[in-house]
């Protein structure tokens, strides 16, 4: 069996017999290591002395006092952030349980590079054992912001991090035809070269087809099933859609915050000006395998997942709306 996503740790936690995973010292001892907490030279002895003790022991209490005397103000915010998130991943029996905590209680008090490290290592644990790098390359959508690359009437998405690092305009490498060179060339993900993802799958560097009827809406879906199935513990389909059509939008969860908006302006009946419709990227249509757990006002109708894209071409995933946003009884009740 093939592994993928290493660098996010998966290897360093344990898991309970209901599949979730552990914290494990190891695991937290490798927030430590991290480049922003390993103390300067000049760093005051209260945080070597701190930093020293937790790499010992990374469960160790710390009072907020403690970390107040930490002299430098940047170290001292990297410290309450890091330790904020330890604690949260202390309070809880799972990761997934202690993200299921954090995102119902509606807290913004983790950076989002946390969250996105956590819905990585998360994500990477309910696709376990999953063969099929479309998959895989789909859900990094869920912890990774994407740009998208206008090539003629395709939809490609590369990584935001990796194309702005090498040129705001790549060449897809693929796309040779385009007669452009530069050094930032980004593979699209095709059934050529799929196995090459095993060996890449941590540089992020290949570009997915998110194009109507192709395989990226199809492998996202896929993906938001498993994530759906993983933590909250329920079979639904989904399901990719070329167009709303005339569908009742009884429910709906926006996928982005943009989304969101847009799904608000359709609830209410508003007709979307085309520079708005042309933001929309995907359209999914999610049903409950066991209806009788929707709302009673919508049991009977599908929700629709609306995917779309900022006004400067970025996507910002917020996989979150999945978890919270379904019209499930009892939701709050599901682990």
């Amino acid at each position: 069996m093939n592994d993928f996503w290493i660098a996010c740790g998966h290897h360093l936690l344990d898991r309970d017999e209901g599949g979730g995973l552990c914290v494990t010292d190891e695991f937290l001892k490798a927030y430590f290591a991290r480049p922003e907490l390993m103390p300067p030279e000049d760093a005051c002895p209260v945080e070597r002395r701190l930093h020293r003790e937790l790499l010992a022991n990374p469960r160790q209490p710390v009072g907020a006092d403690e970390v107040a005397g930490i002299s430098d103000a940047d170290a001292r915010e990297n410290w309450q952030f890091v330790l904020a998130f330890r604690d949260l991943l202390l309070r809880h029996p799972t990761l997934e349980a202690a993200y299921l905590a954090s995102v119902r209680s509606g807290a913004n008090d983790l950076p989002p590079l946390f969250v996105n490290q956590l819905v990585h290592v998360i994500l990477r644990n309910a696709l376990d054992g999953c063969d099929d790098p479309f998959v895989l390359r789909a859900a990094e959508l869920f912890f990774r912001t994407q740009r998208v690359l206008p090539h003629e009437q395709a939809l490609l998405l590369g990584d935001e991090e990796i194309v702005s690092g090498r040129t705001p305009t790549p060449v897809l490498s693929l796309m040779s035809m385009l007669g452009a060179t530069t050094d930032a060339d980004v593979d699209v993900l095709s059934e050529d070269n799929a196995e090459d993802y095993w060996q890449r799958s941590d540089q992020f560097d290949m570009a997915l087809d998110l194009t109507a009827d192709g395989r990226g809406p199809a492998a996202l879906a896929q993906a938001m099933t498993r994530w759906v199935s993983h933590l909250l513990g329920l079979d639904v389909t989904i399901e990719p859609l070329r167009a709303l059509r005339d569908a009742k939008l009884t429910w709906y969860v926006g996928l982005d915050a943009d989304a969101t908006r847009l799904g608000d302006r359709l609830w209410r009946g508003e007709e979307l000006d085309e520079p708005s419709a042309d933001r929309v990227l995907a359209l999914f249509r999610l049903t409950f395998a066991d209806s009788t757990l929707a709302l009673d006002d919508v049991e009977d109708e599908p929700v629709y997942l609306i995917l779309s894209m900022t006004a400067d071409q970025k996507l910002r995933m917020k996989p979150q709306n999945l978890l919270t946003g379904l019209p499930v009884k009892r939701l709050e009740m599901v682990t």
